[in-house]
C-alpha cells in the first residue's frame, strides 16, 4: 500500500471510528470501520483527510450507505454500539 493510501486509510478509520462509537470514547471496532471504509471513498473522498468532514459527509449520504454501513450509524445514533 502506498503512502499515501495508508495516510488516507489511518483518516478514515479515525472518522469513522468516532462515528461509530460518537458517545463511547472508543473509535469503533474494526468490523465496523470495514463495513464503513469503502462508502467513505466512494462517496466522501473529497473530505479525505479530514475525519470530522468524512463523518459528516457520511452522515449527510446515510440514504447512499452500503447497509452494513447504514448499521454503523444506526447503533451509534441509539447507543446501542459494542466496544471490546
Amino acid at each position: 500500500m502506498t503512502r499515501l493510501k495508508q495516510a488516507l486509510f489511518a483518516t478514515i478509520v479515525v472518522a469513522l471510528g468516532s462515528a461509530a462509537a460518537f458517545a463511547q470514547e472508543n473509535r469503533g471496532t474494526p468490523e465496523q470501520r470495514a463495513a464503513c471504509t469503502s462508502d467513505a471513498f466512494r462517496l466522501c473522498s473529497a473530505y479525505i483527510p479530514d475525519p470530522s468532514g468524512v463523518e459528516a459527509c457520511l452522515r449527510f449520504r446515510k440514504a447512499d450507505l452500503s447497509e452494513g454501513c447504514k448499521a454503523v450509524f444506526e447503533q451509534a445514533s441509539t447507543g446501542s454500539v459494542r466496544t471490546r
